[in-house]
């Protein structure tokens, strides 16, 4: 391979790198920036497959880092094997949508053109296959810088699209006359700010979140059920008690983690936790099948619930089961159910949306719930399965996203931290460590109005699509319009 080759796949494992480290835990979003610009200067004047290598390079320099938490999660029982190939079905992604970068790259305004294949990669990834696995967003790492404030108008797709533009562009433009255009998207970016609103408009609710806390020990909370319901019950108890002694306020609502219990229509003991504390609970748990999050009140037990939509694949389902033995240890278990109704829960008088742990990946979930009228969000999650890692950061971040772009309040309950209430503006008013118990109380805003993203995030997800469908489709046309015209010369 020659030198210059060297360099150019180098310099896309380095952009792949940046973007990595441009994800929380570290709040260094704007890392995102170059490595973009990185990306296109690797990419500048090379063919589709040379394009494609750099991607597929790329795109494994990215998920490897990001998904390291799943060797975490499997590596003792299966070795690196699941997160290995994960990591590359997923830069397969990245590389076929760059494969077409050398096609867009001589339209006009060429960037504009690349930004979209690089959103319907982030698109096509969230599909297919099995539903798709629609992690490590570029959106998601933006939570703490001004492009993140894009998601109120057109969610984690215009977050993303703004934010490779603008590496894209700054790399592409910045010789010429054309450089301000680069600056576009992030002036837009501080423009949305005042579009972020976090003021309650239906009064507020005082929360409670309880975090049980599981045992760090991966593979074996298979066998633990017994101990998480036990967990929660005794913090629950813990609770009510310093309630009645005064040191902590009566919530309006108290919110559980996810797979905090297994349960049943009738369940004495939680019924008896819950007359104790006189609050409704949104108790989440497998129940008959089913992922749910159920409505639990004083009195009368359990009520409505909210069963989950998306169930991770090799998880919660299983395709392909004689390859899934291969690298899951849930290959044996029955499929659970998946919910087909949106999550929107009443209790506590307040129209509540839930998204269950993995379903925060999904623009559509919470977006239902909003547009469905809710008016604060609950995302209830496991993440005890992946030790001490970055998953749960890179759980919290989508959450700040979603707060921002339907412009509620979230709480997160998670089971063995990170738990933490989200304003309106993403920002975190309160939070808790990581495999203790804690018990966070607080209150929220409730807000009604249905921002940009809520009521047309679907079609602006469809625009992008058929944005970089097109591009390609005038391109191929143009390629071979110039085709023609020069074998119609005299020769």
């Amino acid at each position: 391979m020659r030198r210059a080759d060297l360099a150019r796949y180098g310099a896309a494992a380095l952009a792949g790198a940046a973007l990595a480290l441009s994800f929380p835990p570290r709040t260094l979003w704007w890392l995102a920036v170059p490595a973009f610009v990185v990306l296109w200067l690797a990419l500048k004047g090379v063919r589709a497959r040379r394009a494609a290598g750099l991607g597929f390079v790329f795109g494994l320099a990215f998920f490897l880092p990001h998904l390291l938490w799943i060797e975490h999660f499997l590596g003792t029982e299966f070795g690196p094997a699941p997160w290995l190939a994960l990591s590359a079905i997923m830069a397969l992604f990245v590389c076929a949508a760059l494969a077409l970068f050398p096609l867009v790259s001589r339209l006009p305004v060429a960037p504009v053109w690349a930004a979209s294949l690089f959103v319907l990669q982030e698109t096509a990834r969230g599909l297919v296959p099995f539903n798709g696995f629609p992690w490590g967003r570029v959106a998601f790492g933006q939570v703490d810088g001004p492009f993140g404030q894009l998601a109120v108008i057109g969610g984690a797709p215009l977050v993303t699209f703004a934010v490779v533009l603008t590496g894209f562009g700054l790399a592409a433009w910045l010789p010429r006359v054309r450089a301000g255009w680069a600056l576009v998207p992030f002036a837009a970016a501080l423009a949305a700010g005042p579009l972020v609103a976090v003021d309650a408009q239906n009064g507020q609710r005082t929360v409670a979140v309880v975090q049980g806390n599981a045992p760090d020990i991966g593979l074996g909370l298979l066998n633990a059920q017994d101990t998480l319901r036990a967990n929660h019950l005794r913090k629950t108890a813990e609770l009510t008690a310093l309630i009645r002694g005064g040191a902590l306020p009566k919530p309006d609502l108290v919110v559980w983690p996810e797979s905090a219990t297994r349960t049943r229509d009738r369940d004495p003991v939680i019924d008896r936790a819950v007359d104790d504390l006189g609050v409704p609970v949104l108790v989440s748990g497998l129940r008959g099948g089913e992922n749910s999050v159920i409505g639990w009140h004083p009195g009368t037990g359990a009520g409505e619930s909210y069963a989950k939509q998306e169930l991770v694949p090799f998880a919660e389902h299983i395709p392909l089961r004689p390859l899934a033995r291969l690298v899951t240890p849930f290959a044996d278990q029955q499929d659970l159910r998946a919910g087909t109704e949106p999550g929107v829960l009443d209790i506590a008088n307040t129209r509540v949306g839930v998204g269950i742990c993995y379903e925060v990946a999904y623009d559509y979930v919470l977006r239902e719930s909003a547009a469905a009228g809710a008016q604060l969000l609950v995302v209830p999650t496991n993440n005890a399965w992946y030790g001490r890692g970055e998953m749960t950061y890179q759980q919290l971040a989508m959450a700040r996203l979603r707060a921002v772009e339907h412009g509620r309040a979230v709480v997160v309950a998670a089971i063995s931290g990170v738990s933490a209430v989200v304003r309106p503006d993403g920002s975190v008013v309160q939070s808790t460590g990581m495999f203790t118990d804690a018990l966070m109380v607080d209150s929220v805003p409730l807000r009604s109005d249905v921002t940009f993203a809520t009521r047309f995030g679907g079609v602006i997800h469809v625009l992008f699509t058929a944005g970089a469908f097109g591009a390609c489709l005038v391109a191929l046309w143009s390629r071979r319009r110039a085709r023609a015209a020069a074998e119609s010369l005299p020769r």
